[in-house]
């Protein structure tokens, strides 16, 4: 990626589209790419969270940045509901690129059968069924200008073993795949779409995982490499710490590898639960 140029973003559209935009990767990247001088329309849950996004960027780049926002909860609603409410906030509006980033994870490491039936719903919905639907809703209006960018936030997950968050893996497998397929779909017609698979970044989806900070960026770092791949490869890792560990891990037998992963994860959830026993005895 170093000698190639990133994209000039604004050729899309004036409008970039992010879900999951009130904290963590989202809100960074609604910040990046109001920085290029495109339009914000934000999703997320939080009416109050929409509002004082969308007020932080006014405060950052004044009149330069226009938004717009749609709460949504997208454990509450079908699909077809989802794409009505998508195409009637979008109405009129030049949108030359998606960002589906929401998501959601366990709220700490468990087992598969300690997870909460609609725990586990509410990760398909939101992991699987909004990305879907809201791509579904967006890219006709694409399609009609023959030209968009269709960036979806997978994870490093779905490439490899990952004990006590085995739905949160799986549904980011589905948007690898999602992804890879629908570029060979689109790609003849104008529209680039793209999942990244980045490894950990400092999100609330990892608390309780400690490593060195290096290995883990922040949103705002992780934000900057992200829209510069945008319109490349179809998978992608765009920090470069990130390809590192990639390349590394790849390199391990599988046999060895999982034995690595699972030392690490079964460590995580045995001291969260002796850090629990000695809290209830207190």
């Amino acid at each position: 990626m170093i000698f190639r140029p990133p994209k000039n973003l604004k050729e899309y559209g004036s409008w970039a589209m992010i879900t999951g935009s009130t904290q963590g990767i989202g809100k960074a990247l609604a910040f990046e790419l109001g920085s290029k001088g495109l339009n914000l329309l934000l999703l997320d849950l939080s009416p109050s969270k929409l509002e004082a996004t969308s007020k932080e960027i006014h405060q950052k780049y004044g009149g330069k940045v226009e938004t717009k926002s749609i709460a949504i909860d997208f454990t509450k609603f079908s699909g077809e509901e989802i794409c009505k409410m998508v195409e009637e906030g979008i109405r009129g509006l030049d949108v030359g690129i998606l960002i589906n980033n929401a998501g959601m994870a366990y709220p700490y490491k468990m087992y598969f059968h300690e997870v909460e039936l609609e725990v586990i719903e509410s990760i398909v919905e939101v992991n699987i069924d909004a990305a879907t639907w809201v791509t579904r809703a967006v890219l006709p209006g694409m399609l009609k200008k023959k030209k968009g960018a269709i960036l979806n936030i997978g994870s490093a997950s779905s490439t490899f073993s990952y004990p006590l968050g085995a739905v949160y893996a799986a549904t980011k497998a589905y948007i690898a795949m999602f992804s890879r397929s629908l570029g060979l779909e689109y790609r003849q017609q104008g529209i680039d779409i793209q999942c990244q698979t980045p490894m950990f970044v400092a999100t609330n989806i990892i608390r309780g995982l400690k490593a060195p900070l290096f290995l883990i960026p922040s949103p705002e770092m992780y934000s900057k490499a992200s829209i510069r791949w945008i319109g490349y490869e179809h998978i992608c890792i765009p920090y470069w710490i990130h390809s590192v560990q990639r390349f590394i891990m790849r390199g391990l037998p599988e046999p060895l590898l999982d034995w690595c992963i699972e030392l690490i994860f079964l460590n995580i959830i045995r001291k969260a639960r002796l850090k629990k026993m000695k809290t209830v005895k207190q």
